[in-house]
């Protein structure tokens, strides 16, 4: 019986709280906010590494962006998405019927998200250096990520006899897994930034909404952040730049509009049973993707096969440094959302 005084008593609660009004009043405004604190967010490695750019400290300060990154990236995968992903799936509305309660739905979805990061990275992979085999030949297709295809085009002229005669093939190819890696992230990212702002604009408590306007913008900040160094290393040209840029800062507030858009249309909120199992189970993919990357491509590629990292040991100290600073700014945010 205690689960069910418990579901009672959270729904007594959130019905003194229901206003839709003010609800709406506050999600217009958090419109604004979310939207300037992304492009902040973003906007700030990549800004730092073109100031640091043809400096001395240029490598460092790139690397050192980037494992600040992968801290973010993993806390807002193992703190912030996949805690919420199994609340959703464990709230006493979809726990209490089959097959939800039947079996742990969030950790099995976690992890085929997981595994198709894994499926696009080698799929992916294997395409570039097929299309690439032996710096020989350097052609796009319509297969070849967004992005990747204005790069190649723009090197292609200029950097084909230097391919041809191997030199710098490797440093051309680790660019290309760069860029590949950032686009992966930024969808993930991008998966989770609609699912919070669809949870969002569904949502009709201003008890809830109210904390959580200050408590998103300061996650985008420093999700934008996470993002905005890999893309900073990658280095893109300014219009692919200005792209990813611009797509991470109207996500989740075009999911906020889509979230008002669904509860005018359908009635559901944000605790209705069918939205709940949809946020728990988007939820969990999108973090299976954050965990990938995080640990696989940004950690691991830094710390065990980076030549500026393992050539000197201060570095790799203050890399893990920054590394554990990403992760505690993001971690405490929790408290707040």
């Amino acid at each position: 019986m205690a689960p069910a005084t418990s579901c009672v008593a959270d729904v007594s609660r959130a019905a003194t709280c229901r206003d839709s009004n003010a609800a709406a009043h506050l999600k217009l405004i958090s419109l604004f906010i979310i939207f300037f604190t992304s492009i902040v967010g973003i906007s700030s490695p990549v800004i730092l590494a073109r100031y640091f750019h043809g400096k001395p400290l240029y490598d460092k300060a790139i690397l050192l962006i980037k494992c600040f990154a992968a801290g973010v990236i993993l806390s807002t995968s193992l703190v912030h998405v996949l805690p919420d992903a199994y609340d959703s799936l464990a709230d006493c509305r979809v726990a209490s019927m089959h097959p939800w309660r039947d079996f742990p739905f969030a950790g099995l979805v976690t992890l085929i998200g997981a595994l198709l990061a894994l499926f696009v990275d080698i799929t992916a992979s294997a395409h570039v250096e097929h299309s690439h085999g032996g710096g020989i030949e350097i052609e796009s297709s319509e297969y070849t990520p967004v992005g990747i295809q204005d790069e190649i085009a723009a090197k292609k002229r200029g950097e084909l006899s230097k391919l041809e005669s191997g030199e710098g093939a490797e440093e051309y190819m680790v660019k290309l897994k760069q860029k590949l890696v950032s686009q992966v992230l930024e969808i993930g990212i991008i998966f989770h930034s609609v699912i919070i702002g669809v949870t969002m604009g569904m949502s009709q408590n201003q008890c809830t909404i109210r904390p959580l306007v200050a408590a998103l913008a300061f996650h985008q900040i420093f999700e934008g952040m996470g993002l905005g160094g890999c893309i900073a290393q990658a280095g893109f040209s300014f219009s692919t730049m200005a792209y990813m840029v611009f797509m991470f800062s109207v996500t989740t507030p075009v999911g906020i509009v889509l979230g008002m858009i669904i509860f005018s249309l359908s009635g559901y909120d944000d605790s209705n049973p069918n939205a709940l199992i949809m946020e728990g189970l988007l939820g969990s993919l999108s973090s299976g993707i954050l965990i990938y990357m995080g640990l696989v491509d940004l950690i691991a590629v830094d710390f065990f096969h980076n030549k500026l990292m393992s050539s000197a040991p201060w570095l790799k100290k203050i890399s893990f440094i920054a590394l554990s600073l990403g992760s505690t700014a993001m971690s405490i945010l929790a408290l707040w959302a």
